[in-house]
């Protein structure tokens, strides 16, 4: 079975988001979008409010799943029998990052495989941490996320 994780804090999830598992999707068996819980991190929902989110925007998905994982990501990828990442590229930048966590999930990962998608360009600006802050500053963020997630 073709396992894929697309993991995140999704604090809040985007639309970009939501495109890029929508697009991974019909290339696995089953897409986990998995929501990294990190401790030391702030966050501006609840890991319940995360889950609940992403449960309603792929209840409809049979090969989506939603979980959450503590620690690392390759490991989680590991326990789970996932053999490939899927990130999304927004720009150059996004990619620099990425090739380097990437080239340490081989090793970390056992032979752990990242596979990349380009941001649609309708989604290339859009970030969760933009988001957040359009939120704190009072904005309507609501174009940027699903119809499920209501700030």
């Amino acid at each position: 079975m073709k396992i894929a994780v697309f993991p995140g804090s999704f604090d809040p999830i985007t639309v970009g988001h939501v495109d890029i598992v929508r697009r991974a999707a019909p290339l696995f068996d089953k897409v986990v979008v998995a929501i990294g819980v990190n401790s030391q991190k702030k966050y501006l929902n609840s890991l319940e409010q995360r889950v609940a989110w992403l449960e309603s925007v792929f209840s409809e998905d049979d090969n989506i799943e939603v979980d959450t994982y503590e620690n690392l990501t390759a490991h989680f990828c590991n326990k789970i029998g996932a053999k490939y990442l899927v990130r999304g590229l927004r720009n150059a930048s996004d990619f620099d990052y990425e090739k380097t966590i990437s080239q340490l999930n081989q090793i970390v990962g056992e032979g752990l495989e990242t596979v990349f998608f380009i941001s649609q360009p309708q989604f290339s600006h859009i970030s969760s941490t933009i988001v957040r802050e359009i939120i704190k500053g009072g904005g309507d963020a609501s174009s940027f996320v699903p119809d499920e997630v209501v700030l």
